[in-house]
């Protein structure tokens, strides 16, 4: 079945680097100097693995990861999302060719990207633990080793967090690292806490869990690595480290995570994610543009949404509705902001727009928007990445309907069509 990692390299270009590389800041040196494509690093300072980074850093690779033309990426997850199917549960597999009970991360080929990074991060770990009520969740966490058999963890106040009080402090875990995109990408969505992420990277692209050799938890068979351990009591700072913005992310007290086994495929590949990188971006913001198609979908007909490169993917909205009743565009906005409420500005446009051309996007603001009558501004919590909202959160959100008003000619808004311009 080809849903792991090194499947979907033998589908992709992928640059190859075939001198040795040192995981202190040349990996990520190479990485941000190749945004937008694929890089895999044959020969890494101090490891047996090969290390890829970039994998997911256009959407064509995510179409290709999911079957699907670019603009069907919407479509394909927001479905996904509705009807997730349970994987299929396998006795053999890949994941676990090689055993190590000797645990020593630091053979791990495991990158340092700033000269602020508190150490080495893992940036494209899958968490996944169970809870007796709520099930299975799969959420990506960043991790940087602390010794041998120890990593610091950041668990935002979400689901895992949520696990993690649940169960007392203490809480088994296994972190996935080298997935198939179709699986880092469910694991980045933001559903109930009832849903298993895992269903719905089953739903996107047929996947297959094994059980773990030490704990009572079920992993992608074909993962090139899996770290299994217990989330523990004890805390550690964590941070220094750059998120999506780009800007540092403040130090925390985190909980420590002990790991007990490892295991992984022949010859593994360890894969890493750029922060701040154009694969950082997708991975958290196309997932996330689905979860507002649906949302929006609610209350009125919704063509596309982006979440704009300039505003991180992550803080920052286009959506595109057919419009046919007054009210729809600040319903819309609405929407927007309630499936996800990180973003703090989000325009509204009509068809005729196109969402991924910033300048259509402002030549709509430009003539259809007036500020009087066609904006809504809200006070409440936004987003911890965004450093202009101090740390409680709280920040002042806008939308904009840049939609055709209804009561007037539409002729006097639409673009002028020159020569034989189509």
């Amino acid at each position: 079945m080809e849903t792991g990692l090194r499947e979907f390299l033998d589908k992709i270009n992928v640059l190859r680097i075939r001198k040795k590389v040192d995981p202190y800041l040349e990996i990520a040196r190479i990485l941000n100097e190749n945004d937008g494509r694929a890089v895999m690093f044959d020969e890494v300072k101090g490891s047996e693995f090969r290390v890829v980074g970039g994998v997911c850093s256009s959407r064509e690779n995510l179409a290709e990861a999911l079957g699907v033309e670019k603009g069907g990426l919407l479509k394909k997850i927001g479905d996904a999302i509705k009807k997730p199917e349970e994987p299929d549960i396998v006795k053999k597999g890949a994941c676990q060719e090689v055993t190590e009970q000797n645990v020593d991360l630091s053979k791990l080929p495991i990158p340092t990207y700033t000269r602020r990074d508190m150490g080495p991060y893992i940036t494209s770990g899958v968490f996944i633990a169970s809870d007796p009520e709520y099930g299975v969740n799969a959420s990506i966490h960043r991790a940087s080793p602390i010794s041998r058999d120890r990593l610091v963890a950041r668990v935002c106040q979400r689901d895992l967090y949520r696990y993690i009080e649940r169960s007392g402090g203490e809480l088994d875990v296994a972190i996935c690292i080298g997935l198939h995109p179709s699986v880092l990408l469910s694991a980045a969505i933001s559903v109930d806490i009832s849903v298993n992420e895992l269903t719905i990277a089953n739903s996107l692209k047929e996947l297959e869990l094994i059980k773990c050799k030490t704990k009572d938890l079920y992993v992608p068979a074909n993962s090139e690595i899996v770290l299994e351990g217990r989330i523990t009591r004890g805390r550690h700072e964590e941070g220094p480290f750059p998120d999506v913005t780009r800007t540092y992310d403040i130090v925390r007290d985190e909980p420590i995570i002990e790991i007990n086994c490892i295991t992984h495929r022949r010859n593994p590949i360890y894969q890493a994610v750029l922060p701040g990188s154009r694969e950082h971006e997708l991975l958290m913001g196309v997932p996330r543009e689905s979860v507002i198609y649906n949302s929006v979908n609610k209350v009125c007909r919704c063509r596309d949404v982006l979440l704009t490169h300039g505003g991180c993917s992550w803080l920052h909205g286009v959506v595109q509705i057919e419009k046919k009743a007054p009210g729809d565009g600040k319903k819309a906005i609405k929407a927007a902001l309630k499936a996800h409420p990180s973003m703090k500005h989000v325009v509204i446009v009509d068809e005729d727009i196109e969402i991924h051309d910033p300048e259509e996007v402002e030549w709509a603001i430009a003539t259809r928007f007036q500020a009087g009558k066609d904006m809504i501004m809200k006070r409440e919590r936004g987003s911890s990445l965004d450093p202009s909202a101090g740390r409680d959160r709280i920040t002042y959100k806008m939308g904009l309907d840049a939609t055709i008003p209804l009561n007037k000619p539409r002729e006097k808004f639409e673009r002028v069509r020159l020569g034989d311009e189509k």
